[in-house]
């Protein structure tokens, strides 16, 4: 079958700070692309046996990204009851679950941007340490490519698109 979502990963090689953070923008962009032109039932549409729809995984990295990067790396709140789940509440819209993962990227990468370190430190530990932002981008890169693999089969079950 051949790819319809293809494209290059980053070119970017400026700066240890500058290739990590293209390739989350990267990854993030993968995720928000699998929910492009979807009907809120395709969104919701739960093809595997533990529930998970595209629009759960973008709902879920919003609040991940609120939890490392709001809370963790800025120091700012955030409530660790957050629902961190796959499952979207059927009154909450599609249009305001992807529209709050942007704004969750949005204040994300200006935490990064006023860190503007890899070497800079979280402001609130985890597991004891105040980990680095290059720690940071590492992991939230990880997770997001993850979910982002999850969208991508989720999408192909739903209409046949495919790559990355």
């Amino acid at each position: 079958m051949p790819e319809t979502q293809r494209e290059p990963v980053p070119r970017v090689d400026t700066g240890e700070l500058d290739v990590a953070h293209a390739f989350l923008r990267f990854q993030r962009h993968c995720v928000l692309k699998k929910a492009e032109g979807l009907t809120d039932e395709q969104l919701r549409r739960q093809l595997v046996a533990s529930g998970t729809s595209i629009l759960g995984l973008v709902q879920h990295l919003a609040e991940a990204e609120r939890g490392w990067f709001r809370h963790h790396l800025a120091g700012g709140e955030w409530a660790e009851e957050a629902e961190l789940g796959m499952t979207v509440p059927l009154d909450r819209a599609a249009a305001d679950v992807l529209d709050d993962y942007r704004a969750a990227i949005a204040e994300s990468d200006r935490a990064i941007e006023a860190a503007g370190d890899p070497e800079a430190l979280m402001a609130i530990p985890v597991d004891g340490t105040r980990k680095s932002l290059r720690w940071l981008l590492a992991h939230m890169t990880t997770e997001t490519a993850r979910h982002a693999g999850h969208a991508d089969v989720l999408r192909e079950q739903i209409d046949g698109a495919t790559g990355r």
